[in-house]
């Protein structure tokens, strides 16, 4: 494949390191536009519990894939994957820059590389793991893929129903493990990306994750979560800030636990995307305070 000249900025790291400042930062300097990788975000129903970017943030750079979609709509990775694909080649023909953000390793490795392609499997299998989950609880699903698939285990997101059915679905219906599916054949991309990630040390982390939950409590969660009662069993709802909440609004929590346990699982959470992030070895990691100057000057270097 011939040399490119088009590129993608893809920023990434864990919740709360400061991805959104950056990419706008860097759209600017560019002079190009965003697009948002991050799954919580499509749904305009869900802004304060998702940190999306805020109206003077969406103010300062164009963005796509923000609040574009319904929690009542059917979206998952494939849909997402063929839509950026769409929107990068139109910006392409514009901006040899375009920037991408988001926390979802998932969406974002679908965009720079391609989704992986499974093996068709037997449709009994599912229902099959769904009833055990029922009954069993999602523990014993999680040693079984442990078993099946270590790799898997230590790289999904292990507290995710859906995803830990996903890969045992796979490794029962094959044979084979699901992690060994991945980074097959991957698409090839018309265009070179350049993957920047965020970083700091634990504690720092950690303490920003539970400053940012205690904003979103100021910024109105509570009743944000409220107006998505009756949509309660969506699986777009089933996440981080939102489930929390409703155990708190049905009584099962007081609100300090419930706060406590969103603080919880965002840690959880981050720790789980630095795994999937600190895979790709071809990231350029910067402490979460380098000046953005240092950044861009990197980011010259290598395109030019």
């Amino acid at each position: 494949m011939k040399h490119t000249n088009k590129y993608l900025i893809s920023i990434v790291g864990p919740t709360a390191i400061g991805k959104t400042a950056l990419s706008i930062k860097l759209a600017n300097y560019f002079n190009t536009e965003i697009i948002s990788a991050d799954s919580r975000q499509f749904f305009k129903e869900m802004s304060i519990g998702t940190a999306a970017p805020t109206t003077e943030e969406l103010a300062q750079a164009k963005h796509h894939f923000i609040h574009n979609k319904s929690i009542t709509e059917a979206y998952n990775v494939g849909a997402f994957e063929k839509e950026a694909i769409t929107c990068l080649k139109s910006l392409h023909q514009s901006n040899d820059v375009v920037i991408m953000v988001g926390g979802s390793g998932l969406y974002v490795d679908a965009v720079s590389k391609g989704l992986d392609y499974f093996p068709e499997v037997d449709k009994a299998i599912r229902p099959q793991l769904n009833k055990q989950l029922e009954t069993e609880g999602l523990e014993t699903l999680q040693l079984q893929l442990k078993t099946l698939d270590p790799t898997s285990y230590n790289t999904i997101a292990i507290d995710n129903p859906q995803r830990v059915i996903r890969a045992l679905e796979i490794c029962i219906g094959s044979g084979q493990p699901y992690s060994s599916f991945l980074n097959k054949d991957k698409n090839k991309r018309p265009f070179k990306t350049i993957t920047i990630g965020l970083e700091a040390d634990r504690p720092i982390i950690y303490d920003r994750i539970n400053k940012r939950v205690n904003i979103m409590m100021d910024n109105g969660l509570v009743d944000e979560v409220k107006t998505l009662l009756p949509f309660k069993e969506l699986n777009s709802l089933n996440t981080v800030g939102y489930k929390e909440i409703f155990n708190y609004l049905d009584n099962t929590w007081t609100l300090d636990f419930a706060v406590a346990e969103i603080q919880k699982n965002s840690r959880r959470f981050a720790k789980r995307q630095l795994t999937w992030f600190k895979r790709n070895p071809e990231t350029l990691w910067f402490d979460y305070l380098t000046p953005k100057e240092t950044i861009i000057s990197k980011l010259e270097t290598i395109i030019n």
